[in-house]
């Protein structure tokens, strides 16, 4: 018959592994979507895929654009960040430290302008962000879950980057 072995496999090491092989799938095919036509289904033809390899790089190049920008604004400590398409918009989560100071910057680049809102609303004042590669600021104060919203108005293009420094 053969040779047959059983082992056994810790469950710590086994759901470990699993996490990771989960993990791995999950950033695989998140990256691997980029600039493709999510629509497109199995039989794409080729304009779609012509279109989408020209404004993929595009998409790029106006997100590493963003991040740059706040790069060079960066102050204290990273708390949260992040980039979205400003057709997307921003819907970010967190728990900010009661009593403690952040600084939360938004950068858009692209065209038209977005609205900044938080909730709870007195977590920080409403702002419009242009698209025009401006830095918005905003000082808030913590106390609690936040969830900070960034829509895109009628119209606007591009890409949004933020992030949250606590100072």
């Amino acid at each position: 018959m053969g040779n047959f072995v059983m082992t056994y496999l810790n469950p710590r090491v086994w759901l470990a592994g699993c996490a990771v092989a989960t993990s791995v799938l999950l950033l695989t095919s998140c990256t691997s979507d980029e600039g493709e036509d999510k629509a497109g289904g199995s039989s794409q033809s080729s304009a779609p895929s012509n279109s989408a390899a020209t404004t993929g790089p595009s998409e790029k190049k106006v997100t590493e654009q963003a991040q740059a920008a706040l790069a060079a604004v960066h102050s204290g400590r990273l708390f949260a960040a992040g980039a979205e398409r400003v057709t997307d918009g921003v819907h970010a989560g967190t728990i900010l430290s009661k009593g403690k100071n952040y600084k939360l910057n938004l950068v858009c680049v692209g065209s038209g302008s977005a609205q900044l809102s938080f909730t709870p609303a007195s977590t920080g004042p409403k702002a419009t962000v242009p698209c025009d590669q401006s830095l918005v600021q905003r000082r808030i104060t913590g106390d609690g879950p936040v969830r900070i919203n960034v829509d895109g108005v009628k119209g606007a293009t591009g890409v949004i980057a933020w992030q949250v420094d606590a100072i």
